[in-house]
């Protein structure tokens, strides 16, 4: 039995690729995830085996620089005394700056260090630690910023899937009476989208029969559901929820942010999506995440620059009328991941670790 230690932590997009990784490796294997404070809140502590190691975030303050190089060296030296003290043999990345002390730890400590990158552009953490890891798993040979002389390290894996999105796809649909949209913020929320879309859903719901589902953030939440019972909008407002998938099951259409795993799951759920990538994303990753799945007519894509008033009313309101173009994308989706089997999956990787 391997003791292995996932390292993660931030936001959903690197917290939700370490579960399924502890998922796959969990049964022949003694398995740690590490993360931060705000990784904490995408982790169930029943399910999973967990131990918080925060991590000073980077600053361009130069009065916060001396702060800043003193408590990461302590991250550093926290994470060594942990992985030595917990007998760890492999480290497995999730990326994020966070990522960056454990494993410069693991590097000094000489442990298997394994990378992965979920997303079509190469993290920067990613970037500095790739001279460091023995092997990196992405999703495809078409990742941007990749170094050539690091090519032989990447081994290409199929996207990491929740298992409980595996199991959703075997369940049957509820047939709906009304188009069901869904609008995903992404694990944070995105306010903007609750800005930009109010009077095109008001109008939307006012001509046509829709249901809508919208997740928003915390502080936003009470406002928008406001909102919908004023103007009479079938809806239902909610944060962040781990049980995403079984509304996403009910729904005929997605708009979307474009982290990795919130793409590749509504794919895999054959959902088609409108992406609408958050503009200050780290290298533009998001909007490269929904131009590689776009590219394969697995969905729609626009700039949040590009979207205008009566944008998405007439956009929804084509699709309602038009539903061939929802049912051509679901086609090609399932052509996509036909074949994809989560128990597979796991037994590959593995064999790769």
């Amino acid at each position: 039995m391997k003791k292995i230690l996932i390292s993660t932590g931030g936001t959903g997009g690197h917290v939700i690729p370490a579960q399924v990784l502890y998922d796959y490796l969990v049964d022949k294997n003694d398995v740690i995830i590490t993360s931060d404070s705000r990784g904490l809140n995408y982790l169930n502590k029943n399910l999973y085996k967990i131990k918080k190691i925060d991590v000073p975030k980077v600053t361009k303050n130069i009065l916060d620089f001396i702060p800043f190089v003193f408590f990461f060296t302590l991250s550093i030296m926290k994470s060594y005394f942990f992985l030595r003290k917990n007998k760890i043999k492999i480290l497995i990345s999730t990326g994020g700056y966070m990522s960056i002390p454990i494993c410069l730890a693991a590097r000094i400590l000489k442990l298997k260090i394994l990378l992965l990158e979920p997303n079509l552009v190469l993290g920067r953490a990613n970037l500095f630690l790739l001279s460091y890891c023995d092997k990196i798993f992405t999703y495809s040979r078409e990742i941007k910023n990749f170094p050539k002389k690091m090519k032989y390290k990447n081994f290409v894996i199929k996207p990491l899937i929740r298992k409980n999105i595996f199991l959703a796809k075997t369940r049957a649909e509820k047939k709906q009476i009304k188009f069901t949209v869904l609008i995903i913020g992404g694990s944070q929320g995105a306010k903007k989208f609750d800005d930009l879309f109010k009077s095109d859903l008001i109008r939307l719901s006012n001509n046509f029969k829709i249901r809508l589902f919208h997740q928003t953030s915390n502080r936003n939440l009470k406002n928008l559901k406001n909102l919908y019972f004023k103007n009479n909008i079938n809806s239902k407002v909610f944060s962040y929820t781990t049980n995403l998938h079984q509304i996403i099951k009910e729904c005929d259409f997605v708009i979307t942010r474009s982290g990795a795993s919130t793409i590749n799951e509504l794919v895999f759920l054959e959902k088609p999506f409108l992406a609408i990538p958050f503009p200050f994303a780290k290298d533009d990753h998001q909007y490269y995440n929904a131009k590689y799945y776009v590219e394969k007519k697995l969905g729609w894509l626009i700039r949040e620059s590009k979207v205008k008033q009566n944008f998405l009313y007439k956009f929804i309101g084509n699709l309602i009328k038009n539903k061939k173009l929802l049912s051509q994308k679901k086609k090609n989706m399932n052509k996509f991941h036909k074949k994809y089997d989560w128990y597979e999956n796991s037994n590959k990787l593995k064999n790769l670790i």
